[in-house]
C-alpha cells in the first residue's frame, strides 16, 4: 500500500509552469530526490513561488544566526506544532548542517535538555514564544536575547522563522504532507564514498 504524499493533487512536472518545474528539478539535482513539500505546493504555482521566496529570504541569507541555528528554530517550533513533515525534513537538514546525528531528535522533543549552548536555548525560548503566544512577546524577551549578544536583526530573524514555519506547519498538517523516506536517514549515517 502506498500512502499519498498529500490529500491534494500532485501535478506531473510537465503540467507545471517552467519556473516551478525548473526549481523542482534543481532541488532534485542537488539532493538526489524531490522533497514532497515542493510537489505538495506545486499545484498552486503562485503560492509555491511566494512560499519559497520567503523561505529562501529567511533560511539562505547571511545572518547572525548560523544555518544550523535556523534549522533548530524550525525543528523546535515544528515539534511544538506537531508537524510530522517539518520535524522529519528539517530534522534531517539540521543533522547535516550541525554535523550531529543526535541533535534533531533532542531539539524536536525537548530543546531544554538538548546539547545546546545557553545562547541557543535562549533563541529557542523566544522562537517557541513567537510560535505559541506571540501576543505575549515583550521588551524583557528582547533584553534576554540581547544578553546573549543577539542583535535586533537576529531577533527579527528568530521571530520571522518561527512565524513562517508556524504557517508552514499548519499548511503541512492541513494537507497531510508526508515526509520523504530519504529524510529519515539523512545525517544519521555517513555517506557512501
Amino acid at each position: 500500500m502506498t500512502t499519498p504524499i498529500s490529500r491534494y493533487p500532485i501535478p506531473t512536472l510537465d503540467q507545471l509552469p517552467e519556473d516551478v518545474r525548473d526549481r523542482i528539478l534543481a532541488v532534485q539535482e542537488q539532493t538526489g530526490f524531490v522533497p514532497n513539500v515542493f510537489l505538495g505546493l506545486a499545484h498552486r504555482p503562485d503560492e509555491f513561488r511566494a512560499f519559497f521566496a520567503y523561505h529562501d529570504a529567511l533560511m539562505e541569507k547571511e545572518s547572525g544566526l548560523s544555518k544550523a541555528e535556523r534549522e533548530m528554530i524550525v525543528v523546535a517550533t515544528s515539534g511544538t506544532n506537531q508537524c510530522h513533515y517539518c520535524v522529519v525534513a528539517h530534522g534531517a537538514i539540521l543533522r547535516v548542517r550541525a554535523k550531529n546525528p543526535l541533535i534533531a531528535d533532542q531539539v524536536a522533543i525537548n530543546y531544554r535538555k538538548a546539547d545546546l549552548t545557553p545562547r541557543q536555548k535562549a533563541m529557542l525560548d523566544f522562537a517557541l514564544k513567537v510560535a505559541k503566544e506571540a501576543y505575549a512577546v515583550n521588551d524583557a524577551d528582547f533584553e534576554a536575547l540581547r544578553a546573549h549578544e543577539f542583535t535586533d536583526q537576529d531577533i527579527w530573524d528568530i521571530g520571522a522563522i518561527a512565524a513562517f514555519f508556524a504557517m508552514s506547519n499548519r499548511l503541512a498538517n492541513m494537507m497531510s504532507l508526508r515526509p520523504n523516506d530519504e529524510f529519515y536517514l539523512l545525517g544519521r549515517i555517513p555517506k557512501k564514498k
